[in-house]
């Protein structure tokens, strides 16, 4: 496991920790009927929230490699991965499309 996963993992990590904190402030600082210095105010809190606390920061990785580029999601898999899995027989239901 390289270092990057280990980030990966710490950050999803910070986001289920905060993740009802940050919809709780985003809800009050995108409503538009409440005075705009109490939206100032949830404004500041909400910056002052972790950056690894948002969910985009987080990236879908291989679980095999740690690759962050051309994971599928429905196996956690890179396409790397997937092809030397699915060649070598450990997949079932995935073969190599000839037409």
């Amino acid at each position: 496991m390289n270092n990057r996963v280990g980030r990966d993992i710490h950050r999803r990590f910070s986001v289920k920790r905060n993740q009802i904190t940050r919809y709780q402030l985003r809800s009050l600082f995108q409503n538009q009927s409440l005075p705009d210095w109490v939206r100032f105010t949830v404004g500041e809190r909400l910056n002052k929230l972790p950056r690894n606390s948002s969910p985009t920061r987080s990236r879908n990785r291989c679980v095999l490699s740690g690759r962050g580029r051309g994971v599928y999601r429905f196996c956690k898999l890179s396409r790397i991965q997937l092809r030397e899995l699915a060649a070598s027989g450990v997949l079932c239901g995935i073969s190599k499309s000839s037409w």
